[in-house]
C-alpha cells in the first residue's frame, strides 16, 4: 500500500471513529480489509479502497471503517473486574424499585453483553428483586448482527466462559454454540457511535466502555470520557480496560484498588472492600 494511501485510510478511521491507527500496523489493513474486500466482490484491498475513493459511496466507507475498527472481546474479559462488581457493586442496588440500567458500549461481537447477563442471573439474590435493563452498542453493524445471532465457535465459547456456564446457558448447534433465548431477550442492542451526542441515550448506572477509549487521541479521548460521565447517575459507575485510566477526568473517583473502575461520588475509605 502507497504511503499516501496509508496515511488516508487513517484519516478516514479517525474521523469517522475516532480510532488512531498506529502507522507501523500497516499490516492491520491486508488483514481486517482483506476479507471485506473478496465480500464487496474486489481482488483486493487495493482495488476496495480505490472505489471507495472514486465513488464516495457512505456504506462502503462504513463497511471499511467498521472493519479497520473491529476490537477484541472474550466472554468474562478481566475476570477480576467481573468479580468486583459482582460482590461490591451489585449489592449497592440491592431492593431498587426502579430499574438498574447498565450499558455495555462499544461491544463487539456480545461477549461482553453476554457476559454481563450471565452474572446478572447467577447472582440474582444480590439484587434483591431489583429490576435491570441490559443495553449493548457497537459501531459495527457486522457485530451487531453476531451479538444478535447469540452464535460461538467452540474457539470463543473456549476464552474466558468457565464450563458451568456454557452448559447452563448454551446450547450446541452444529459446531455452534447458541446463547439461551432467555439470556438473549435480556439484551436491548443499538448502534452508536461513540463520537456523537450521546446526551439523548438518557441516565445510566453503569457504563462499560472497555478497551476503547485506548485507541483514542488524547483529546477525543477527554471528550468521549466526558460524555459518559454526564450520563451516569448520581452514584452511577463506569467500567474502563484494566490499563485505561479516566486521567485527570474532574467528577470521576477510582473505585478502591479496581483498575478501571470509576464511580461519580467519592467511595468513602475502605467502602469498596469486599
Amino acid at each position: 500500500m502507497r504511503i499516501e494511501d496509508a496515511e488516508a485510510l487513517r484519516n478516514l478511521v479517525q474521523s469517522r471513529s475516532g480510532v488512531v491507527i498506529d502507522p507501523a500496523k500497516t499490516y492491520l489493513v491486508e488483514t481486517r480489509l482483506g476479507p471485506l474486500a473478496r465480500r464487496e466482490g474486489f481482488p483486493s484491498h487495493d482495488e476496495l479502497l480505490a472505489a471507495m475513493r472514486a465513488k464516495r459511496d457512505d456504506r462502503l466507507i462504513w463497511a471499511v471503517t467498521e472493519a479497520m475498527t473491529s476490537s477484541e472481546t472474550a466472554f468474562f474479559r478481566d475476570r477480576d473486574t467481573f468479580d468486583a462488581i459482582r460482590q461490591s457493586i451489585l449489592p449497592k442496588f440491592a431492593g431498587r424499585t426502579t430499574p438498574v440500567k447498565i450499558w455495555s458500549a462499544a461491544c463487539a461481537g456480545g461477549q461482553e453483553p453476554y457476559s454481563l447477563a450471565m452474572m446478572l442471573d447467577d447472582e440474582a439474590a444480590r439484587l434483591d428483586g431489583a429490576a435491570v435493563e441490559l443495553f449493548a452498542s457497537d459501531l459495527s453493524e457486522a457485530c451487531l448482527e453476531k451479538a444478535r445471532s447469540g452464535l460461538y465457535s467452540q474457539f470463543e465459547v473456549q476464552r474466558g466462559l468457565p464450563i458451568r456456564s456454557l452448559i447452563r446457558h448454551f446450547s450446541k448447534q452444529g459446531e455452534m454454540w447458541r446463547i439461551s433465548a432467555g439470556l438473549m431477550a435480556k439484551v436491548r442492542w443499538r448502534r452508536i457511535n461513540l463520537l456523537a451526542d450521546l446526551a439523548p441515550l438518557g441516565r445510566f448506572d453503569m457504563i462499560f466502555c472497555r478497551y476503547v477509549v485506548g485507541s483514542f487521541d488524547a483529546a477525543t479521548r477527554r471528550r468521549v470520557i466526558g460524555q459518559l460521565k454526564a450520563l451516569l447517575t448520581d452514584d452511577g459507575y463506569l467500567v474502563l480496560g484494566q490499563d485505561e485510566t479516566a486521567g485527570e477526568m474532574e467528577g470521576l473517583h477510582p473505585v478502591g484498588d479496581y483498575p478501571g473502575i470509576y464511580t461519580r461520588h467519592a467511595p468513602q475509605q475502605g467502602a469498596a472492600a469486599a
